[in-house]
């Protein structure tokens, strides 16, 4: 049976006359990665800010682990990194995570234990006594994960958490991430950064103007129906002309070609006429765009609202 942690079901969100949700539906599974893409004014914080339980006074429904989103039960178990987060910098990160995981509840022997451990984890057990203001960006976006992550929640929302991180740090985060989705946990994440998102996420949704316009995972979304990249063995050559006699078009791109299909047409048909020429097949597979350029179609030609929401 499916486990869902997250839940939104015909949400709408109004700011007086500004509709910042329009009947947003999704649902992410236990132990997934979930991006949510969509232009700034596309709702992704208002969605956010309600599943969180810090908005009120929307329509539909929004459930947490089971249960109705904001309740205190299930605020224990969610962790959260906003996108701009302020932290104050007379603390060191030791005493950060300190007075948050006295916030939290945990013991004192439970945060001695596991400050270090969680500071070590984000690459900041060398800085731990040195003061914030001494961070650079990147070292405050560590931070604040390990603030998200400190009392061992089931399901983490982060909000640009790979913003200001030097690609080490990126890569660093990436299998962090993918670590906590190893152990059962539930990953909620808001990015610019498409190539963050397509390298991590099981799964994206895209918002435009409070509308989930697309959705589904990363191979699924970023296929190119109808089109295949076939490779052959050295020194082999595809014949464009005969398949063209076939119906299939066939056009170079360096050693490989990208055979297209119209509709009624299978890649099943090349691939036999291929081997009943003798020619050696050592590379087939449909052909992705990229994450970015799905999102740039999606959106192209709309304007975001000029209002506060995100």
């Amino acid at each position: 049976m499916t486990v869902f942690d997250v839940e939104a079901r015909e949400l709408s969100k109004s700011y007086g006359r500004i509709e910042a949700l329009r009947g947003v539906s999704l649902a992410v599974r236990r132990g997934e990665i979930y991006g949510l893409l969509g232009q700034n004014g596309a709702g992704k914080t208002t969605l956010i800010k309600i599943l969180l339980g810090i908005t009120r006074g929307w329509r539909g429904q929004a459930l947490l682990l089971g249960q109705r989103a904001g309740t205190v039960r299930v605020r224990r178990r969610v962790g959260y990194l906003p996108e701009d987060h302020r932290f104050p910098d007379y603390h060191t990160g030791y005493s950060l995570l300190d007075f948050y995981g006295q916030l939290l509840g945990l013991a004192r022997a439970v945060r001695r234990a596991r400050i270090p451990a969680m500071l070590d984890t984000v690459g900041l057990a060398g800085r731990m006594h040195t003061k914030i203001r001494g961070y650079s960006k990147g070292m405050k976006q560590r931070l604040g994960i390990a603030q998200a992550l400190l009392h061992e929640p089931d399901v983490v929302f982060l909000d640009e958490p790979t913003d200001g991180v030097d690609p080490v740090g990126r890569r660093q985060i990436r299998e962090m991430l993918a670590q906590l989705r190893s152990q059962g946990k539930t990953i909620f994440l808001n990015s610019h950064l498409l190539s963050e998102v397509e390298l991590i996420c099981d799964r994206v949704g895209i918002l435009q103007r409070g509308r989930m316009v697309r959705e589904g995972s990363i191979a699924e979304l970023t296929r190119v129906q109808g089109i295949f990249v076939v490779g052959l063995a050295a020194g082999q050559t595809l014949p464009t002309a005969e398949l063209a006699q076939l119906g299939f078009q066939a056009v170079a791109d360096g050693a490989v070609w990208d055979i297209y299909l119209n509709q009624g047409q299978s890649i099943d048909t090349v691939v036999d006429w291929l081997r009943g020429r003798g020619l050696s097949i050592r590379h087939l597979v449909e052909k992705r765009q990229t994450l970015e350029d799905l999102f740039l179609q999606t959106v192209s030609g709309d304007v975001p609202d000029r209002d506060p929401i995100r």
